[in-house]
């Protein structure tokens, strides 16, 4: 008997832990969205956002680094930037539909912008090795930033 099967179903089966380390390695796939004119409508994924995990992750320095480049209304945190708009109030001004889009993608809004895309992840430049492939929050991370800066009302 041939050993020609033993080895297609040993290649085949190398090719499969392949193909699912580099989709462990690229993380969760995005969820699909819809942007209809200056925002995206729906929550991705049907998710709910908690506003106390969206404040955290706003203050996170780290994970979202909001901070860098936004003011917000907490007194307690020191070193805020000026780049990007005051969040004080932001909820008044726009709605969940619209800080959605901005976090997912502000550059659909404004091919220029500085502020990074926080729910893409291609046509990207210098990213390191371990990020590339993940977005940097993701769906129900947006969802809890967006549920946050839409209560910040005053």
């Amino acid at each position: 008997m041939s050993a020609l099967p033993y080895v297609l179903l040993l290649a085949a089966a190398l090719l499969v832990a392949a193909i699912l380390q580099v989709a462990a390695q690229q993380g969760p796939a995005l969820v699909p969205y819809r942007v209809a004119g200056d925002a995206i409508p729906e929550p991705l994924g049907g998710l709910q956002g908690d506003a106390a995990r969206g404040r955290a992750l706003v203050l996170d320095r780290t994970t979202g680094n909001c901070l860098i480049c936004h003011q917000a209304p907490e007194p307690a945190e020191r070193f805020m930037g000026e780049i990007g708009p005051d969040l004080a109030g932001i909820g008044s001004r726009l709605t969940p539909a619209q800080i959605r889009l901005r976090l997912v993608d502000q550059s659909l809004l404004n091919a220029i912008t500085v502020m990074p895309p926080y729910y893409r992840v291609d046509r990207l430049s210098r990213v390191a090795e371990r990020y590339r492939g993940k977005p940097v929050l993701d769906a129900q991370q947006v969802e809890d930033v967006v549920a946050y800066l839409a209560s910040l009302r005053s």
